[in-house]
């Protein structure tokens, strides 16, 4: 007698998540972006179309005492940047052969998830939202608005560079040559030093001041840091970076310190190579609309429509970015 049963494959249905449901998921792909994920910038949910960021600038607010109020004893100026987030979308069609494999495994048990999605359509989702995250996190930094997305921190730096906002990198701070180039393990130490002589006092030492670096500079200050510095064309190693003993001569083992003379150096994936900012997390933003009810993720499966094994993901939500006040800022790279 025959005790093997064969049975075909499940019928798997559709589905619409929408509103609070479709938020978690969307919410789940943008946060994951490493940028969003660790908190690294001012995370503004809720914002339908705009969302004013207030500047206030006070001078002179402290004088000698008398029995009247002055009115004019200080000044204070209020400016503003406005954070407009842009429409995105995610059109994607699957074949539901290629995922459903993988899916029943991870039902079997034993799997390095630490929640095995319950369903074929949350299984879907959520291997979509890992590369909406992905794209996020690009767009945060590099995105062009031009291509549909929006513009990301270094093409906003850029243009406010170039209207005297932001500052540029100089070689020792104050009035000295601007700085650009390729970051390398041999000159990351000069780099990191001049940018933190162009940070302005009035900055320098804040609590959230940070250094974001992507991840040819990560790489370059973990080997500088090691004190392996670079292979010659011998094949010999010369150490040019934090002396001959490096971490106690600990040269491969273990990940040295993310910090630069007490300042926290933090890697953001999607920053293009040889970038490096210097800036407070609560003068960088990143707005969204992804609680807003009308925010939704179509699952549509092609089986009953065209007698296929696709299986389509329909997203909608927004992201955009800004910062607050630019001569805060310190950014290396181009201009």
């Amino acid at each position: 007698m025959n005790k093997i049963q064969k049975f075909a494959n499940p019928t798997i249905s559709g589905g619409t998540y929408a509103g609070e449901a479709a938020s978690g998921y969307i919410a789940a792909a943008l946060l994951s972006a490493n940028t969003l994920d660790k908190k690294l910038v001012t995370i503004m949910p809720n914002v339908k179309y705009k969302s004013v960021i207030q500047k206030l600038a006070v001078a002179n607010l402290v004088n000698a005492a008398s029995c009247d109020f002055i009115t004019n004893t200080g000044s204070v100026t209020i400016s503003e940047q406005v954070l407009t987030p842009a429409e995105l979308q995610v059109n994607v069609q699957l074949c539901k052969q290629d995922f459903l494999n993988s899916w029943e495994a991870l039902n079997l048990g034993f799997s390095a998830f630490d929640e095995i999605p319950k369903s074929f359509n949350d299984y879907l989702v959520s291997y979509i939202g890992g590369k909406v995250a992905e794209a996020t996190e690009t767009n945060i930094w590099q995105g062009l608005a031009s291509t549909g997305t929006f513009n990301g921190f270094e093409n906003l730096f850029s243009a406010s560079v170039a209207a005297g906002g932001v500052l540029p990198a100089r070689q020792t701070g104050g009035s000295s040559q601007i700085i650009s180039g390729s970051v390398t393990s041999t000159n990351i130490i000069a780099k990191f030093d001049s940018i933190v002589q162009t940070i302005p006092t009035t900055v320098y030492g804040k609590q959230d001041l940070v250094l974001y670096v992507g991840t040819n500079v990560a790489r370059a200050w973990q080997q500088a840091s090691s004190g392996l510095g670079v292979a010659t064309a011998g094949g010999t190693i010369t150490n040019t970076s934090l002396g001959a003993n490096g971490y106690q001569n600990a040269f491969v083992i273990g990940e040295k310190p993310y910090n630069y003379n007490g300042i926290d150096v933090v890697l953001c994936p999607g920053m293009s190579d040889n970038k490096i900012v210097a800036a407070q997390k609560s003068n960088l933003f990143f707005g969204t609309g992804l609680l807003a009810d009308y925010n939704q993720v179509k699952v549509i499966d092609m089986a009953d429509i065209d007698g296929s094994q696709n299986y389509r993901i329909i997203m909608r939500f927004t992201s955009g970015v800004q910062f607050g006040i630019g001569s805060d800022i310190v950014y290396y790279g181009a201009y």
